[in-house]
């Protein structure tokens, strides 16, 4: 370590060399043994976050696949409450005083923003970074920033093939809609609904509706093979609309023409409309001139027609005003109200699977009341899933913005609505009935969302997986125009049967989170497994059972001035070890600001281990684990 840099940050929660892979799967691993690490100042002689044109400011993409995350970076250069929101303004930079060699950075993930520090160690080839960075040589905001993002998912190699509606919502914390542009198909296939799982809600995109919000959305377009006007673009990419505008052409006629951005940082279209295309001669000289000068480096020109033909999807992102609420890209409406509330799907209690399965009804259930009319969005999102094997969501090299992939590491999910009466609900007949509003179908998505006008009432909102017994997590949100509240339905638990008559058996668990030794912090930090373990055994089922019932409650030993948002998981222990990328039998999340919280469940005997945490790694505290366990009918 050279002397001027001895006592900057080097982050020992994501370690360098460790950082970049999972399981080697991607093109990068060619590059394994020759990239280095650079601090910005190692690199130029003059560094700093952003640069004085904003336009210089813009991601340009190196050899890592992530042209999906770029492409939702660009609308934080666009609005400054955006930006100020995932990158904290006032941090100490390079030849600053207070300068560590550190930077932190805030993401939206599972429902609340987390904060991710990162050192600005940066990986290079030749002494130039190798990821992506911004168009001016000496701006880092573009790289370090994909370092908290590849901290935030585990290793850069996870941000290789993605979907831009993700970034979008991981750096907004808001929505973003995926529209294919293809043929929309029959009103009968459209009206398949639950029967078919890989069915794919297209529709046709109309750049009219979108009149009301252009200013404020975002808007990308992606390839699934290579188009006709660039054939260099290969398979699967995803680019940025800049805007659109319509124009009149010397015959009296009219043209929309949209201005895209490729995260590459060249242009790379050969079609009517190219610098030296054949399409300008049909606009005044002057109109040529200002929408040439217009496109900055890496950008081009495009006519709708062409736009339609060449690309196969667009995402769409909601504007987000200062206040945080959204606007709707249907109406042009602020949502001003919004909730928010989690659960899961778990096998043989809640996965009821889809409308085609008589267990559907025991999928969770929510009320959804609306005390005004108004615009009601509704959105389903669930936890990814990475394989057990490697810890990574690809069996083989993918193609950048692939969608193959998706299967692996989400399910078919859907959502469905029903107006009743919440005072008499007959379950069984309402769910016979027609649902009021649904995403129609399932799909291999992490996000669906639900689009309706509702009048005042109670809604039953059901969450469901295509397969039956398809376990996860997920994330209910709704936004609306009008005054709403959102709760879950209460129900019994068929497979947490544990009651307070018999005879239990209760050990109290005494430990401490330590800053820098045992306070890893939630799952979403690869700290996590420096937590305090507690090794439990469940004995024999009681003669009748199917399971040892179990109650585990983790209680905070700290005043209510002080409380830190608090969680546990129960792994299943194997031959002394708990792998790491296991994921666990049950989990009492998402973390709450509370004295205590508590988890009942049934378990199969056998060996387990208890990980407490809070959410937020190096935040210490005391705490006593409870475990009730049933002995004895």
């Amino acid at each position: 370590v050279p002397v001027e840099f001895k006592g900057l940050f080097e982050d020992p929660a994501f370690i360098c060399e460790d950082s970049l892979f999972s399981d080697y799967s991607t093109p990068i691993a060619r590059f394994q043994d020759d990239i280095t690490w650079l601090r910005p100042q190692e690199i130029c002689p003059s560094p700093a976050l952003f640069p004085d044109n904003t336009n210089d400011g813009h991601a340009k993409q190196g050899l890592l696949g992530d042209c999906w995350f770029l492409c939702a970076c660009t609308i934080l250069l666009k609005y400054q409450h955006l930006m100020n929101k995932v990158v904290p303004p006032a941090q100490p930079q390079w030849g600053e005083r207070g300068y560590r060699g550190s930077f932190l950075f805030r993401l939206w993930q599972h429902g609340c923003w987390t904060e991710v520090t990162v050192d600005d160690r940066l990986p290079c080839l030749n002494g130039k970074l190798c990821f992506s960075r911004c168009q001016s040589p000496t701006a880092f905001w573009v790289a370090l920033l994909e370092k908290a993002y590849a901290k935030l998912q585990g290793s850069y190699e996870r941000l290789w093939a993605g979907q831009v509606s993700e970034a979008l919502v991981d750096l907004t914390g808001g929505l973003a809609e995926r529209w294919s542009l293809g043929d929309c198909g029959t009103e009968e296939d459209q009206g398949r609904g639950s029967s078919d799982s890989d069915w794919v809600r297209r529709r046709r995109l109309d750049l009219d509706l979108l009149h009301a919000v252009r200013e404020g959305c975002s808007v990308s377009c992606s390839v699934h093979s290579a188009p006709g006007g660039a054939s260099e673009l290969g398979q699967f990419h995803a680019l940025s609309v800049m805007e659109w505008v319509d124009v009149r052409t010397v015959e009296r006629g009219g043209v929309r023409l949209i201005r895209i951005r490729n995260p590459w940082g060249r242009r790379c279209w050969e079609g009517a409309w190219r610098e030296s295309g054949e399409g300008w001669n049909s606009l005044d000289p002057a109109c040529t001139l200002n929408l040439l000068g217009r496109a900055q480096e890496a950008e081009f020109w495009v006519d709708e027609t062409e736009f339609l033909l060449q690309f196969d999807d667009v995402t769409v992102g909601y504007p987000i005003n200062e206040e945080g609420h959204l606007q709707s890209i249907y109406s042009g409406k602020l949502l001003t109200h919004s909730h928010q509330t989690s659960d899961r799907w778990v096998k043989g209690h809640s996965a009821g699977g889809c409308r085609n399965n008589s267990s559907f009804g025991s999928n969770p259930q929510f009320w959804l009341r609306v005390f005004e009319r108004g615009e009601v969005l509704v959105s389903l999102l669930q936890h990814r899933r990475y394989s057990r094997n490697t810890g990574h969501h690809y069996t083989q090299s993918p193609e950048e913005g692939s969608s193959t992939t998706q299967h692996q590491h989400y399910q078919a999910i859907a959502l469905h609505m029903w107006k009743v009466e919440k005072k008499c609900l007959n379950l069984s007949g309402t769910l016979n009935s027609p649902p009021c509003a649904s995403t129609h179908c399932h799909a291999y998505e992490r996000e669906v969302v639900l689009h309706t006008h509702l009048d005042p009432g109670c809604h039953l909102l059901i969450p469901s997986t295509f397969l039956q017994g398809g376990e996860g997590s997920f994330l209910l949100r709704v936004f609306s125009s009008s005054p709403t509240s959102l709760s879950a339905v209460k129900t019994p638990g068929p497979s947490l049967p544990l009651v307070t008559e018999g005879e239990w058996e209760t050990n109290y668990l005494r430990g401490a989170w330590v800053t820098g030794s045992s306070a890893g912090g939630s799952r979403n930090f690869l700290s996590h497994w420096q937590n305090p373990r507690f090794p439990v055994t469940m004995g024999d089922n009681i003669a009748g059972s199917t399971g040892v019932n179990v109650r585990v409650t983790l209680h905070q030993n700290c005043p209510d001035t002080d409380l830190q948002a608090i969680g546990f998981h129960l792994y299943k222990q194997a031959e002394s070890t708990v792998p790491r990328e296991e994921e666990p039998v049950a989990s009492c999340i998402p973390h709450c600001y509370t004295q205590a919280v508590s988890l009942a469940c049934c378990l199969p005997p056998g060996a387990y281990v208890i990980v407490p945490s809070t959410y937020q790694p190096d935040s210490p505290g005391q705490f006593t684990l409870t475990v009730a366990r049933k002995i004895h009918r």
